[in-house]
């Protein structure tokens, strides 16, 4: 059995440790990440809140800007200058929702899909590095318990 960690995560215990706090190592290695990924995007000429746009819309098109926003943790207001740079740039396309046209829909382009394809290439090898030496088991557990921290802050 292991020793109960979770008391010394509290910032409020005068035991505290950061090596405990789950919030301070997630910060960590998703800066990290970033910083990792970041340098390999700018070769093909975009940032990170562009690769999340085109990562999400990868997956499910075309979806509400406001949902887009969301899925991306980035606040409406600079969601909206995102948008408007990478309609600019040819990488999607914006439209009104058939079912409410209040509601701005944005969706890939055929240069957006292009460069998707190119970041996914790029990214790949990263993530592979960063996932060598998890067991199948580990990284699912990891992830259900992402899933919950996430769920817990509701």
């Amino acid at each position: 059995m292991s020793e109960d960690l979770r008391p010394f995560g509290n910032p409020g215990s005068e035991d505290f440790r950061l090596d405990a706090y789950p919030f301070y190592l997630l910060n960590r290695a998703a800066s990290r990440y970033n910083i990792v990924i970041e340098t390999e995007l700018r070769r093909i000429g975009i940032d990170i809140p562009t690769w999340r746009v085109l990562m999400i819309l990868g997956e499910h098109e075309p979806l509400a800007v406001g949902q887009v926003a969301k899925s991306a943790v980035i606040n409406l207001s600079t969601m909206m200058r995102i948008v408007e740079r990478m309609t600019k740039a040819e990488l999607i396309r914006t439209s009104p929702s058939e079912s409410d046209g209040r509601v701005t829909q944005i969706a890939l382009t055929p240069q957006g899909r292009e460069k998707l394809a190119a970041a996914r290439a790029i990214t790949a090898p990263i993530y592979e590095k960063i996932v060598r030496g998890f067991s199948a088991t580990d990284f699912s557990r990891m992830l259900v318990m992402l899933g919950r921290l996430y769920d817990n802050l509701d």
